[in-house]
């Protein structure tokens, strides 16, 4: 939430800057952990939703891992203080080098996403005299229901091992020697809402579990991914995602044996609501249709809504006027540049300070210097509003 106090500290801050709530940050880790801790679950943060290293120690603090998906973060993780044993490793292109950096760091697990790279990373392991853990990634054919985008568990989708692949990588337990099998792995895709989703995704892995369970392997760890969703629509009424329901529907549905561990890799839903990204209007342009309010905010600050056509919250910070409609919009050149139509804003003017909401998941960690803008910087509640 963005308070009376922080608002009167925004005027003094060039934008745009991205605004951190830390006690809410703070607030959704205490739910989060509760629940971890209640069914004796296992996660790891996903850093491809906010890598800000100040909320990487908040996050580590609290006790989770992390969920990395470049050799880039597993080197910032390790540096941010996760512990290696807590650490997993997902991606459909590992490059050589990230492997070494991963091997070398010790990390809980590879999550392995098709039959060459299983070949690949034993190869490496070999020459470096080292065991890789991996977990199968594999694809279960459901559909989230959310944008094609970021819907990643599919058959036509490019992530994971399909189940006619089985008997290959069955082979490859019997030829490579320096690989071993800790789990599996499932992501079917994030911004999930439809609990019925998370449901089906738990049936499946019962169905998909069998199969190697009835070829000898031990599986140990069941990693059901990441994906909850946030209210994107009403943050201030629903500030912290439907954890509670979350893992109601994973602790009733899914079948979990004697000695297996349950992981989650959690991202939108733990970072999202707590960021917002603050930017001034420039100019109120009036055209025949349309008023714009054109912020010195601009799609490389916040490329969601050019990228996926997503919505958020927009409010204006100080007027209190009657209420108008605007197409809030970047100073990019490029018609993308766009981040919503008919928004209904207090009559707004030049210098008002706009507030974007649930910025905190893939706005700071997915900005660019497009048009050779600068990069916006991050403040923090606890820092900002204590001066």
């Amino acid at each position: 939430m963005i308070t009376k106090e922080a608002i009167k500290a925004f005027g003094s801050i060039e934008t745009p800057f991205y605004y951190y709530d830390i006690e809410l940050l703070n607030k959704t880790l205490q739910v989060y952990t509760s629940l971890i801790k209640k069914y004796g679950y296992s996660a790891h943060y996903a850093l491809k939703a906010n890598a800000n290293p100040k909320i990487l120690s908040i996050i580590q603090k609290a006790g989770l891992g992390a969920d990395c998906v470049s050799g880039n973060e597993v080197a910032i993780a390790v540096k941010s203080g996760f512990p290696a044993d807590k650490i997993v490793y997902a991606g459909v292109g590992k490059s050589d080098k990230e492997i070494k950096t991963a091997l070398k760091a010790g990390i809980f697990s590879f999550n392995c996403e098709s039959v060459p790279e299983i070949r690949i990373i034993d190869e490496i392991a070999a020459s470096m005299g080292k065991i890789a853990h991996i977990a199968l990634r594999i694809n279960p054919d459901i559909d989230a229901h959310t944008h094609k985008y970021i819907s990643t568990g599919r058959k036509e989708d490019k992530f994971g091992i399909s189940p006619w692949m089985f008997n290959d990588v069955s082979e490859l337990f019997t030829s490579c020697k320096n690989i071993r099998l800790v789990g599996l792995h499932f992501h079917v895709g994030s911004q999930i809402m439809d609990m019925g989703v998370i449901k089906l995704l738990c049936t499946r892995i019962e169905e998909l579990q069998k199969w190697f369970i009835e070829h000898g392997y031990n599986i140990a760890n069941l990693n059901l991914g990441g994906g909850l969703g946030v209210d994107y629509e009403n943050p201030k009424e629903h500030p912290i995602a439907n954890f509670e329901g979350y893992f109601d529907v994973v602790n009733k549905n899914l079948i979990v044996r004697p000695g297996q561990t349950v992981h989650f890799e959690p991202g939108r839903a733990i970072v999202a609501q707590c960021g917002h990204l603050i930017s001034r209007v420039l100019y109120v342009k009036i055209g025949q249709r349309k008023k714009f309010a054109i912020l010195d905010a601009g799609m490389n600050d916040l490329i969601r809504p050019a990228l996926y056509q997503a919505h958020h919250n927009i409010e204006n910070l100080v007027s209190d006027k009657r209420k108008m409609r605007y197409d809030v919009v970047g100073p990019v050149c490029e018609s993308s540049d766009k981040f919503d139509s008919n928004v209904m804003l207090p009559q707004t003017k030049r210098g008002d300070l706009i507030a974007i909401n649930t910025a905190g998941a893939y706005g700071q960690v997915m900005a660019m210097r497009y048009n050779q803008r600068d990069l916006a910087k991050a403040y923090y509640s606890d820092e900002l509003c204590r001066k």
